[in-house]
C-alpha cells in the first residue's frame, strides 16, 4: 500500500501563487477541517504559537515557508534584492519567527537553513534571492517527507507479529509533520501490511491533541484505535494490553533526554515499572549537540486558561487557582528503549557524535 494514499493533503503546503502557506487550522479538529493561508510573518507567528500548526517538523516547515513568504513581500514591496535594509528585514523576520515556540530545534533548524542559502545569493538580486529561498523552503518539506518514510521502515521493523498493542501520546502524526508522521508512521505502515496493530491514544491533556487528532487520523485510517485518559495508562498497562509505546520528540539532547509533550515522562515510567519498551521516534533533525543533557532543554510555560477554561463549557476551576501548565517534560535517555529516526534505530548508551545508529 502506499502511504501517500493516506492523505488527502499535506498539513503544511505553499499555495499556488508563492505567497501564502497554507495550513489546517488543529485548533478546530476534529470538528471542522478548516484550512489558513498565511501571508507575512504575524500570521505565520500567530499560528505557531497559537498550535494552529504543531508538531516539531510542521513548525520547522510552516517557518521556512513564512520567511520565503514574508521576505517576498519586503522585496516586491521595496523593488531591491540586495543592501543592509533586505538583509536587517530578513534576520527581523528569522529571530521574530524563531521565538514562536522555544522547544522544538526544527524551528531553529530550519530558520538556520533558510539563513544559510539567503546568505549564499544575497547578492543575486530579487529573483535569485526568492528562487534559491522558494527551493530551499521546498527541500525542508521533502527532507521531512523522506525522513518519516524512512522513519515509518526502521519503526514498522519493531511491529513483529499481529495485534500488537500500542500506546502512545499526543499526536505525532500526520498533522505534525508535512506528511505520513513519526510515531503514527509505523502504524500506518504495518497497518498496510496486514498486520493490524492495536493503538491506544492518550486524550493529551490540557490541549487534547490525542483525543482531537492522533484518533481522527487513525479513525481516517482505517486503525483500531482505542481512547483513554492519560491517567489511565497505568491501569492499561497492567492489564497487558500494551507491547510498547511509540511517542514523539521535540527535542532529543546530547546523551539521548528527549523532551516531548507533557505526559510523556509519566509514560516512561511507567513503562520502565512494567518491562514494556518505550520507543522515541523522530527525525535527526531534533537532536540538538549543543544541549548536553535534558535540564539544558527550555520548556515552554503556557497559559492557565489552557487547562481551567479550555474545551469546557464553564471553567473548571475556582477562579484565582496558580496553574501550572509546562507544554513539555523531559524523558531520561536510562528510561528510553531506543530512538528510531531515518538513519536507523539509536540504543542506549545514545552517542549521536557521527549520527550513525548502532543498528540499522
Amino acid at each position: 500500500m502506499d502511504l501517500d494514499g493516506l492523505f488527502a493533503y499535506d498539513s503544511v503546503a505553499l499555495n499556488a501563487q508563492g505567497d501564502g502557506v497554507v495550513i489546517v487550522d488543529q485548533t478546530l479538529l476534529p470538528w471542522e477541517e478548516r484550512f489558513l493561508t498565511l501571508r507575512d510573518e504575524y500570521e505565520v507567528y500567530e499560528a505557531i504559537a497559537r498550535l494552529r500548526v504543531r508538531g516539531a517538523p510542521a513548525i520547522g516547515i510552516a517557518a521556512a515557508y513564512g520567511l520565503y513568504v514574508a521576505l517576498r513581500r519586503v522585496l516586491e514591496r521595496d523593488g531591491q534584492g540586495t543592501g543592509p535594509d533586505v538583509d536587517a528585514e530578513f534576520r527581523r523576520i528569522r529571530d521574530y519567527l524563531c521565538s514562536a515556540r522555544p522547544t522544538a530545534v526544527n524551528l531553529s533548524a530550519a530558520l538556520d537553513r533558510m539563513t544559510d542559502c539567503y546568505m549564499s545569493v544575497a547578492g543575486l538580486g530579487i529573483s535569485g534571492i526568492l528562487s534559491a529561498l522558494r527551493t530551499e523552503a521546498d527541500a525542508v518539506k521533502n527532507d521531512d517527507m523522506a525522513m518519516c518514510r524512512s522513519i515509518a521502515e526502521y519503526g514498522a521493523g519493531l511491529i513483529t507479529r499481529p495485534d500488537m498493542g500500542i500506546l502512545t501520546h499526543c499526536n505525532a502524526g500526520h498533522y505534525a509533520v508535512s506528511r505520513y508522521g513519526t510515531a503514527l508512521a509505523p502504524i500506518y505502515l504495518a497497518h498496510s501490511r496486514g498486520l493490524a496493530p492495536r493503538v491506544y491514544a492518550d486524550e493529551t491533556r490540557p490541549l487534547l491533541q490525542g483525543a482531537r487528532i492522533t484518533v481522527l487520523e487513525l479513525m481516517k485510517a482505517g486503525v483500531d484505535v482505542t481512547l483513554q485518559c492519560d491517567s489511565m495508562a497505568g491501569s492499561l498497562m497492567a492489564s497487558g494490553k500494551v507491547d510498547m509505546v511509540l511517542a514523539g520528540c521535540d527535542r532529543v539532547a546530547a546523551n539521548g533526554d528527549t523532551a516531548n509533550k507533557i505526559g510523556t515522562s509519566v509514560l516512561a515510567v511507567l513503562a520502565s515499572y512494567y518491562g514494556i519498551p518505550f520507543y522515541i521516534l523522530g527525525p535527526t533533525s531534533s537532536i540538538d549537540p549543543s544541549v548536553p543533557d535534558g535540564t539544558g532543554i527550555p520548556v515552554e510555560q503556557r497559559s492557565p486558561d489552557e487547562v481551567t477554561d479550555l474545551y469546557f463549557e464553564r471553567r473548571m476551576a475556582p477562579a484565582g487557582v496558580k496553574v501550572y501548565n509546562p507544554a513539555f517534560d523531559v524523558t531520561p535517555a536510562a528510561l528510553i528503549s531506543g530512538i528510531v529516526t531515518e538513519r536507523g534505530i539509536f540504543r542506549p548508551p545514545f552517542d549521536f557524535s557521527n549520527l550513525k545508529p548502532d543498528i540499522q
